[in-house]
């Protein structure tokens, strides 16, 4: 696995690739997340597909300038990234924040051949106590703080100390509180109604049965309005499910990409 640096409007985007496909997956973390969200992930993917891990701009180890991080300012971002690294047909898998940046890139850029949505931000209008619980860690970040978010974000413990320690140094750096609350704000002010309708390309839902962040009961609202979508719900998974159980993700995965994934549950 290498660690990858871009320059995208004259700032610079550190992500981490693997594979040497001339089939590209682009995987998009979440708010306050990091390309190491999908560690777990990388290899299995990485042995069919040429795997790309970005840190988004304002968040992991990527600049973090002074801009109003909306989703259209990510979508518009995701978009440069794509075109500069030449991805002329790519696969987009993008959880929670990372899932609705997705969409909304998916619906604009014919690049994109298929969508894989985790758990994905845009349809709950109010909050849960573990968003609460993230938003307060992200804020005042330490060790005590952030494992009680993450373990409230997943199903499964207990967390991994390396985990808890890089968020908190992340969270820690200069801006990094400013493009969080800035993109907690352009979540709240957005709107995915008109953004499903525009995605034609097969599509991927993905959500944990026992997500206590973005519940699953939001599921229908993109289910509903995705024109070829497919839903996975997951049993005895929370938030990550691509964290907490990366091989059973990426096996789905994989068969949604082979065409082979047969799914006959509705949200």
């Amino acid at each position: 696995m290498q660690t990858r640096f871009a320059e995208i409007w004259g700032n610079k985007i550190r992500y981490l690739e693997e594979g040497t496909s001339e089939r590209s997956v682009l995987l998009v973390h979440g708010l306050g997340g990091s390309a190491e969200r999908w560690l777990g992930v990388i290899p299995n993917l990485s042995q069919k597909y040429r795997v790309i891990a970005i840190d988004l701009i304002g968040f992991g180890y990527s600049d973090k300038p002074s801009e109003d991080y909306t989703v259209d300012f990510f979508a518009r971002f995701l978009t440069a990234f794509i075109k500069k690294l030449g991805l002329t047909k790519v696969v987009l898998v993008g959880t929670s924040m990372g899932g609705q940046i997705a969409a909304e890139c998916a619906g604009n850029d014919p690049s994109v051949e298929r969508l894989v949505l985790v758990a994905p931000s845009g349809a709950m209008k109010s909050t849960t106590k573990a968003v609460e619980a993230y938003m307060m860690a992200a804020l005042y970040p330490n060790s005590l703080s952030a494992r009680e978010a993450l373990e409230m974000m997943t199903n499964a413990s207990p967390v991994e100390e390396s985990a808890v320690a890089d968020f908190v140094k992340r969270m820690s750096m200069p801006n990094a509180k400013l493009a969080f609350m800035s993109s907690v704000l352009g979540i709240k002010n957005s709107s995915i109604e008109a953004t499903l309708q525009r995605i034609k390309v097969p599509t991927l839902l993905v959500w944990g049965r026992q997500d206590k962040v973005i519940p699953i009961i939001h599921a229908g609202a993109f289910a509903g309005r995705i024109k070829d979508c497919t839903f996975l719900p997951l049993e005895g998974q929370g938030h990550l499910p691509h964290v907490e159980n990366p091989a059973i993700f990426s096996k789905f995965v994989l068969e949604f990409l082979n065409s082979r994934l047969v799914v006959a549950e509705s949200p």
